[in-house]
């Protein structure tokens, strides 16, 4: 694979406990979250993010949604759109210049997209 090809680097787990969630990962992950609000806890753990998200946050999450770092969020959602994959959540800023975006292929199966600007 080049440097370029996608990585999945970021997990995120719809919970609905928040508190009683982010003490079972600090447990799993040996260590407090790097990111702590009522809206979203994230764990950083050797390069890799956890992140557990209420409810399933404003995207509706039902499981955990794998995401997959892009060079080009754009041209990946329409490399996968042509190849049949359909459009969820289209890209959008999160904040920090982070753009996240999520498709779903022909099996239902969430996949997530994310590109650090």
């Amino acid at each position: 694979m080049s440097d370029t090809a996608p990585s999945i680097k970021t997990v995120l787990h719809p919970v609905a406990d928040l508190a009683r969630a982010k003490q079972v990962y600090a447990a799993l992950l040996g260590g407090p979250p790097q990111t702590d609000s009522p809206y979203y806890v994230g764990f950083d753990v050797g390069g890799q993010h956890i992140g557990l998200v209420p409810d399933g946050g404003p995207q509706g999450m039902t499981s955990p949604v794998a995401y997959w770092h892009v060079p080009d969020i754009e041209a990946k959602l329409a490399e996968l759109t042509a190849a049949g994959a359909v459009v969820k959540e289209a890209a959008h800023e999160v904040g920090g210049g982070r753009v996240v975006a999520t498709v779903t292929d022909p099996d239902g199966n969430v996949l997530g997209l994310i590109q650090d600007r």
